[in-house]
């Protein structure tokens, strides 16, 4: 089967006084249909509100702008929320099934990307949400008669709670309207700032690469992800990599732009294009992938559907050239010896992000 990786933007779903919601569509990119992923991406205006809901998928949000974020998450069978402060380079791991409401108290946009896995969905590559309040919530899908009882309520009372609420999904709260505050301790443990944590690997002139697993974080295991915050600098490149753990990754460019080419099945070449801010690119089982920044440099998070992801590498001091044989190598590539030592070195000095030619 031909996969289309061509990388895309999302659409727009619904825009209102309180912001913006926009998702990837698996009828418009169909590989996330295949792969079993999806994504979406939130705008909430100052004193913009999404109202509670739950979703049949786990994912992760990673917020890209602002910092007056706050959301209240309510578990179940847990008798109060819990309401956690975001800000931008944040990542905040949000489980099936598990209720959320989200609002700005900042005076700018808060911007939030959320990429998960789909396995369970009803439409896979895409997230289903259910809304508990609003005209496409819970409560104004029940009749009159079974939320009266259910609530203890008369008639009256009844229909009042179910329509009062004329909004869809995001509104725009008053100035009077206060929310509850954020907890810190509850913070501290449910979100984490990649942005501004120590990467993994750094070089000079080239860029970062930050790596987020259970083992750094514990509360994303509760969604089986993990995260990988690439920034490279102008003209840098990730080097070629592939998941040996046949997890999937979905690349979501936060800043700038660059290229990305994909190798998959019987050495085809099949994505070579260019990345932009705001595309989502899916990277499939086992297929290899590299990027190049443009002069701006380029900025982006992958999501992996694995909570410890193992990358095979083909350059630096744990590459798969590097670690075969040099008997091994001559048969592969029908190398002279001494080319072979020439290409074994270069490989061993290399590194995953590779600096720009002079």
């Amino acid at each position: 089967m031909e996969l289309n990786l061509s990388p895309k933007f999302a659409q727009k779903i619904f825009e209102g006084e309180g912001g913006t919601y926009y998702s990837w569509s698996s009828s418009e990119y169909e590989l996330l249909k295949e792969a079993k992923v999806g994504g979406g991406r939130l705008v909430l205006q100052p004193r913009g509100f999404a109202f509670p809901h739950y979703a049949d998928s786990n994912k992760i949000g990673y917020v890209l702008q602002g910092s007056g974020g706050v959301v209240g998450m309510v578990y179940p069978k847990v008798s109060q929320e819990v309401v956690l402060k975001l800000k931008a380079g944040d990542i905040i791991p949000v489980s099936s099934g598990v209720v959320s409401w989200w609002y700005n108290d900042g005076d700018s946009e808060l911007v939030i990307v959320f990429l998960g896995e789909t396995s369970k969905a009803y439409v896979p590559g895409e997230f289903a949400y259910f809304l508990l309040a609003g005209t496409l919530g819970i409560l104004g899908g029940f009749s009159t008669e079974f939320n009266s009882r259910a609530y203890n309520l008369n008639n009256e009372e009844a229909e009042k709670l179910a329509k009062s609420q004329a909004g869809v999904l995001l509104i725009k709260l008053g100035e009077d309207q206060k929310m509850p505050q954020p907890c810190k301790n509850s913070t501290d443990k449910m979100v984490y700032d990649i942005g501004a944590a120590s990467p993994d690997f750094h070089v000079q002139n080239a860029g970062l690469l930050t790596v987020l697993t259970e083992k750094k974080f514990p509360f994303i295991g509760e969604v089986g992800l993990s995260a990988i915050l690439v920034k490279l600098e102008g003209n840098a490149m990730s080097s070629p990599i592939y998941a040996a753990d046949s997890s999937v990754g979905v690349i979501y460019v936060a800043k700038g732009s660059g290229r990305i080419q994909v190798v998959g099945i019987n050495g085809a070449n099949v994505l070579d294009t260019e990345l932009k801010a705001g595309h989502l690119c899916v990277v499939p089982r086992f297929f290899v992938a590299s990027t190049i920044a443009d002069a701006e440099g380029m900025e982006y998070l992958s999501m992996m559907t694995t909570t410890q992801p193992l990358f095979g590498e083909f350059i630096g001091e744990t590459s798969v050239w590097g670690a075969l044989s040099p008997q091994g190598i001559h048969a592969s590539l029908n190398l002279t010896p001494e080319f072979e030592q020439v290409f074994r070195a270069r490989i061993k000095k290399s590194t995953i992000i590779v600096p720009p030619h002079d």
